[in-house]
């Protein structure tokens, strides 16, 4: 069987560094095995949609040498790779539950759906749809649609049956389908829900392994009802821990500092050396190597080595990481970063810069700091000279000598240095 496995980023926002780190996982299971690594984009959350970030999203990728074998600008033998533009497929989908009495529509309004919830809340009871629109005759489902009140679509779950899925990491996980809720498959504007719409695309593509954070553990479920009903063998599921903020309890967050692959890439980290830190980040070779180049880790990379404990995003080491990366280029590969982040050098200044700072440099955006002495007039607080009961008088005179010498020293070193470094 070919591997075929999908990143899926939803295009709310950009590309959050531990998705990054699910690509990555993703990347390198499918070239281990002469297999496709794809992207599509899920677009179906049209309200929390942010304009450009799909395109942001992919050029992400590419800055990370995760290069996708099919996708939105590359094109596929399995297309379209959005979403929205895939509505024809998801409604013949739809009609074939529907006709198989597998899902219902369901009329009620969102204020009674709040009020249920309430009440179910109260009783403390999990929260879900009571069914109310299950037991609606034919004749009455017609008469709604035929008066156009909005409806959605809602997947039967099957009642009182063990839900079982095998989870690369974890192993067998059960549920029982009476805690599972009726889930809108169709929205009231005729969109699909992520669960039902990420079914169909991941069989129609043949996807055969999933990847994704356990956040999604709760929704597979859900997701396995629907391959069952469709007939369909469900992929295999993987399921990545989530990256822990080291600040802070719990996992990454945008409150805390930089969690978006491009802010990164921006404050001046390589995307090699970022790669390699993510390697490490919920997966390991099984000795205590630490350096691989990203075609190094797909051909070490193993799912048994996937771990279960949360790891922690050490900046820290990230930074070392990113340090020794530096290193390990030459000038003139560092000569266009150095560019990027001091645009106001001349090429002359670069090159005498970039030998002394490479070795002490952490990451790229540091570099505006440390020079700024060279391209700015710091203003310096004047008590700074009058500590120690130094008077004003004595200061300046301090001042004048310190500026003679440097003078003399700079006309010395024109006269009798310069010459032998030319």
């Amino acid at each position: 069987m070919t591997i075929r496995t999908r990143m899926a980023p939803s295009p709310t926002g950009d590309l959050h560094i531990g998705s990054l780190r699910t690509a990555l996982y993703a990347y390198a299971s499918a070239k281990q095995n002469n297999g496709q690594f794809i992207v599509r984009i899920e677009d179906t959350d049209q309200k929390r949609l942010v304009v450009g970030a799909a395109d942001r999203t992919l050029q992400v990728f590419k800055d990370f040498g995760l290069v996708y074998d099919e996708g939105p600008d590359v094109g596929g033998d399995y297309g379209p790779y959005v979403q929205t533009q895939r509505f024809n497929i998801y409604q013949k989908y739809i009609k074939e539950l529907l006709d198989k009495g597998l899902a219902y529509y369901c009329f009620c309004t969102e204020e009674r759906l709040v009020e249920m919830r309430n009440i179910q809340k109260a009783a403390k009871k999990i929260p879900k749809y009571d069914r109310k629109c299950l037991s609606l005759t034919k004749a009455e489902i017609n008469a709604n649609l035929e008066k156009g009140i909005p409806y959605v679509v809602r997947l039967k779950v099957p009642d009182n049956e063990t839900i079982v899925f095998n989870d690369t990491i974890r192993g067998e996980i059960k549920f029982n389908s009476n805690d599972i809720d009726d889930q809108v498959l169709i929205k009231s504007n005729g969109i699909p829900t992520y669960h039902f719409a990420v079914v169909i695309d991941d069989h129609l593509m043949k996807i055969t392994q999933v990847m994704r954070g356990e956040e999604w553990i709760s929704s597979t479920p859900k997701q396995i009802i629907l391959y069952r009903y469709f007939g369909w063998e469900a992929p295999e599921f993987c399921h990545l821990t989530v990256l822990l903020d080291p600040t802070h309890p719990g996992k990454m967050s945008k409150r805390f500092g930089t969690v978006f692959a491009q802010q990164f890439i921006d404050e001046g980290y390589l995307p090699t050396a970022m790669n390699n830190f993510l390697m490490l980040l919920g997966w390991n070779p099984g000795t205590d190597r630490e350096l691989f180049t990203l075609d190094e880790f797909v051909k070490e990379f193993n799912l048994k080595h996937l771990h279960v404990k949360q790891p922690v995003f050490d900046r820290k080491k990230l930074d070392y990481f990113n340090g020794l990366y530096i290193r390990k280029m030459t000038d003139d590969q560092l000569l266009p970063y150095f560019k990027k982040f001091l645009p106001q050098a001349t090429d002359d200044q670069l090159a005498t810069l970039i030998p002394i700072l490479k070795d002490r440099l952490v990451k790229f955006s540091d570099l505006k700091e440390q020079v700024k002495f060279l391209f700015e007039d710091i203003a310096y607080d004047k008590n700074l000279l009058l500590k120690k009961g130094t008077s004003p008088e004595i200061a300046v005179q301090m001042l004048e000598a310190a500026k003679k010498v440097i003078t003399d020293f700079t006309d010395l070193q024109n006269k009798f240095i310069s010459p032998y470094l030319c």
